[in-house]
């Protein structure tokens, strides 16, 4: 969301990253600026190779915990205060990839951060350093990306193996993007709102791939608009609307041609992306719990929701304009089954995270973040409503929680910024981590009592 459609000023990019299944340990990390003379990176997953700038910024990422695939990093900010969130996975329809097929070499999810983020210095620079990585070496997936530095979003979509559009989304707007082609009107003579890759107007001419002469409207032309589209994708998109624009009454969760921005029928805050990140169509009869509102065991399990068992890590990334650079971006980061974890606010301009968080192993340990909230949720899904109101006080607590956190780091902000900050995250972490453990207790001991082999003292044989 841009800076005008938000509470306070910020602009905010957030993405939920989840798994093929539901497990896919994540940690988060910083990466430090480095010197790196004739550096190259070199994809596990596709091979290619890509010489590197000689100098690397500092910054966050929340890579996996095995990369033997690679490292998938997902989400960051820079030291340049710019976020990158890489990548929402989306499809390119078939008349297109007749043109312009994937590649097996080329650029992927798992590359995209570390071959972007360290070397920006703004949100479009980015936006143009990925386009350009795209059309010289092609990648083998169809994805979103959005960048976000303190003054704007861009958001780039690709199409095909080396085809890309990128657009600056309107201040006073959001915009929500389900694993779908999204990007509506592109103006290809503003080239302060609008980026494309270099022969894409020639290409698009050329195959006859326009359905609207006159228009160049890039999800019509490059988009999908199946019928797992309908019931995957959109219906996330008709939640989110319903929650920023509650006066929108007239879409459907099926519908295809739902407006990609929205200018919010009031003021969105962090609070609020929380709450629609970590959302499971509540109130509504697609709720897979059953919370709140009447829907059939079909109606429950309609629609693909938002929250799910395959959540591994999710980030708000926000970049603020009321306070100096130097403590202005904050990574706001809930590692688990979302509807039950905290997010946690962590301030990136440091030089280390917190030992729970980047420990992260690939076998079941609660004396890390991301397998602690993994478990929780082993606990909390049989019993959702009895312990529902356990696990909302306890997020309702983190979240008054990090709220002061922040305000009072702003305040109390001495010295050397980069070393206060990072001893900072760690208190906030570590407070945030001892009420996890608090609950993990709790509901290990309220389910030893909800045990269907229960019998009470005295009770006949």
């Amino acid at each position: 969301m841009g800076k005008a459609a938000s509470m306070d000023g910020s602009t905010i990019v957030a993405r939920n990253e989840d798994g093929y299944g539901p497990i896919n340990p994540i940690k988060f990390v910083v990466h430090p600026a480095t010197d790196q003379k004739q550096a190259t990176f070199t994809s596990a997953v596709t091979g290619v190779n890509v010489p590197l700038p000689d100098h690397a910024y500092r910054y966050t990422g929340t890579p996996q915990a095995d990369q033997s695939d690679g490292q998938y990093e997902e989400a960051g900010i820079n030291e340049f205060n710019v976020g990158m969130s890489a990548t929402e996975t989306t499809a390119t329809n078939a008349r297109v990839l007749g043109y312009d097929p994937l590649v097996n070499d080329g650029i992927n999810e798992e590359a995209m951060i570390t071959l972007v983020l360290p070397y920006v210095k703004t949100a479009k620079e980015g936006a143009q350093r990925l386009g350009a990585l795209l059309e010289k070496y092609g990648t083998g997936e169809s994805n979103s990306i959005a960048f976000n530095d303190k003054n704007e979003i861009w958001y780039l979509e690709t199409a095909g193996g080396h085809h890309w559009a990128a657009m600056r989304l309107p201040e006073d707007s959001y915009a929500i993007a389900p694993n779908q082609t999204l990007m509506q009107e592109v103006n290809l003579d503003d080239s302060d709102n609008f980026l494309v890759a270099t022969d894409l107007v020639d290409f698009v001419t050329k195959y006859h791939l326009n359905p609207t002469p006159g228009t160049f409207n890039f999800r019509e032309i490059f988009g999908t608009h199946g019928e797992d589209d309908a019931y995957y994708n959109t219906p996330r998109t008709w939640y989110g609307q319903k929650l920023f624009n509650p006066e929108v009454t007239d879409q459907q969760p099926t519908d295809q041609d739902m407006p990609f921005t929205r200018q919010p029928s009031k003021k969105i805050a962090i609070e609020d992306v929380e709450f629609f990140l970590s959302s499971h169509y509540n109130g509504t009869p697609y709720d897979p719990f059953g919370t709140f509102a009447s829907g059939s065991a079909d109606d429950q399990r309609k629609y693909r929701p938002i929250a799910m068992d395959r959540n591994q890590c999710s980030s708000i990334l926000q970049i603020r304009n009321d306070v100096d650079d130097d403590h202005a971006a904050i990574q706001w980061i809930a590692m688990g089954f979302f509807a039950y974890a905290p997010y946690v606010p962590f301030f990136t301009n440091i030089n280390d995270t917190p030992e729970d968080y980047k420990n992260t192993t690939t076998e079941v340990s609660v004396d890390n973040v991301y397998w602690l909230n993994k478990t929780l949720s082993v606990l909390i899904e049989p019993h959702f409503h009895e312990f529902v109101e356990s696990v909302n006080a306890f997020r309702e607590g983190c979240q008054s929680y990090g709220r002061a956190r922040v305000a009072a780091t702003d305040a109390n902000l001495t010295g050397d910024a980069t070393t206060f900050l990072t001893k900072s995250n760690a208190e906030t972490a570590g407070e945030v981590s001892k009420r996890t453990h608090a609950l993990f207790n709790d509901l290990v001991k309220q389910g030893l009592l909800l045990s269907k082999t229960a019998w009470e003292k005295g009770q006949n044989l």
